[in-house]
């Protein structure tokens, strides 16, 4: 019987640690979320300000058009990319952490993802936080933002205890009151006088053009999000009802996508080019007052409470494979929020260019690397056990085919994200990087005949969970 990796928590009702797999997979007994709860969870992640202010700043910076067009790039590749990964984590039980283990990388090798995985959540917790934090202080300027960042920074701390349960209630109750507090910014701004004369989505801005740099460009700013989307929806998918698979993978894997790309980014376009501002905490304040602030508080915590549980699972992985240290995932919550709080007074938005632009070559590249090595080397090829093995007695502590792909496909496109192989490849460097990663996981696989993937074979792997 699996038990959760927390249970030596003595602080923490036996209830609450029912849903708590951070170090282990979901037994079939574990899976009992239907997938209208898990989409629920998930849309706390999808409704964040972050993805409107993307699509504020491309209309504004680019044209209506360029950033639509990018909107719908984004929304198929993620959308691709998320059905797939959904896929086999409901049907593992594990979250792209674990299935990194036995997907290419090894035991010790998937430290490596998990803690860029997990930076990458304590960076956004920090980005979301700030947003709220500058939204308060627009309405309430006698307020520290410094103040207003420790704080919210805190609250998030209680609201993610207990697991993923308590999250799925915070999203239900939360929901209504978005729309509603959405809803009433759409009816006052059709009431107040656009700031950008003409046609919102026929906007451009002077010397621009559709298509072109001003293209590439957009799709460059959507490829750092991408990734990430792609494979936060893992954590969630693991718990989908086995009776609910195909429906729950389809739905955990897309909807996100559909509504955080598409649906949030033609609300961003929308506000943003009508209020001309790009950053939507300053314009719902100015369109509902302290309704606008307080629809900012509830946005920010809906996503921030996920990318909280999302960091913690990581670090949990992280620091129990290469120090085995474990002192639970409530730790990690408490150490992500701090970090989170740290990055934000240090003014991680003043970075994030750079910041999304590392991100989405290293979790586009990384979410290739899963995704070839289930397909075409595990599926089609038959190298490696035709399932994703977890447990550190049956790997080795590194496998040349992930690791290798990762940091050879990362460096490159680091290199193309900073110019260096001309503009064309600049904008579109995560999505390089993951074609190289790819391809790069197919050869090393062929290349070591799969030797690196497992000391033994299992013989005890439900049969729900081969891959073919």
């Amino acid at each position: 019987m699996i038990r959760p990796a927390n249970a030596v928590d003595g602080g923490i009702a036996k209830e609450a640690k029912k849903d708590d797999f951070s170090l282990e997979k979901v037994p079939l007994e574990g899976r009992t979320l239907g997938w209208l709860s898990i989409t629920n969870v998930t849309l706390g992640v999808a409704t964040a300000m972050l993805f409107m202010q993307m699509g504020s700043l491309m209309a504004i910076s680019f044209g209506s058009v360029n950033a639509l067009l990018a909107e719908i790039y984004a929304t198929l590749v993620a959308g691709c990319l998320g059905v797939g990964i959904c896929y086999f984590a409901a049907k593992s039980g594990l979250n792209v952490n674990l299935l990194a283990r036995g997907g290419g990388f090894g035991y010790i090798g998937a430290s490596i993802t998990s803690l860029i995985y997990a930076l990458n959540f304590i960076m956004y917790c920090a980005i979301e936080g700030s947003i709220m934090a500058f939204a308060v202080h627009e309405y309430l300027p006698f307020i520290p933002v410094w103040v207003l960042m420790v704080v919210f920074g805190l609250l998030v701390i209680p609201l993610n205890w207990f697991g993923i349960k308590q999250l799925d209630k915070l999203q239900k109750w939360s929901i209504p009151l978005f729309i509603l507090l959405l809803g009433a910014g759409f009816i006052l701004a059709l009431n107040m006088t656009p700031k950008i004369a003409g046609n919102v989505w026929t906007y451009l801005p002077k010397g621009a053009t559709v298509g072109g740099a001003g293209l590439l460009a957009c799709i460059g700013i959507m490829n750092g999000l991408v990734g990430i989307m792609a494979l936060l929806v893992s954590d969630y998918a693991r718990f989908i009802k086995k009776e609910e698979f195909k429906i729950g993978v389809f739905a955990v894997g897309f909807i996100p996508q559909l509504v955080c790309f598409f649906i949030m980014g033609i609300i961003g376009i929308w506000f943003g080019v009508r209020m001309g501002e790009e950053n939507p905490g300053i314009y719902f304040v100015q369109i509902l007052g302290i309704g606008g602030a307080l629809f900012t508080i509830l946005t920010q915590l809906r996503i921030n409470i996920t990318n909280l549980y999302s960091g913690s699972l990581s670090l949990a992985s992280f620091f129990e494979n290469v120090f085995k240290f474990k002192p639970g995932r409530t730790f990690w919550v408490v150490f992500v929020s701090v970090a989170a709080i740290v990055l934000m007074l240090g003014g991680v938005l003043d970075h994030l260019g750079s910041l999304l632009t590392f991100q989405g070559v290293f979790l586009l590249a990384w979410a290739a690397v899963l995704v070839s090595d289930a397909i075409v080397v595990k599926k089609l090829l038959n190298i490696g056990p035709n399932y994703f093995e977890h447990r550190q007695e049956y790997l080795y502590g590194w496998n040349p085919v992930g690791v290798l792909s990762l940091i050879i496909s990362s460096v490159i496109g680091s290199f193309a994200a900073f110019g260096y192989f001309g503009v064309f490849l600049q904008n579109v460097a995560a999505f390089f990087a993951a074609i190289i990663a790819f391809i790069l996981t197919i050869l090393l696989a062929m290349m070591t005949k799969g030797k690196y993937y497992s000391k033994k074979k299992a013989d005890n792997i439900p049969a729900n969970e081969y891959i073919y």
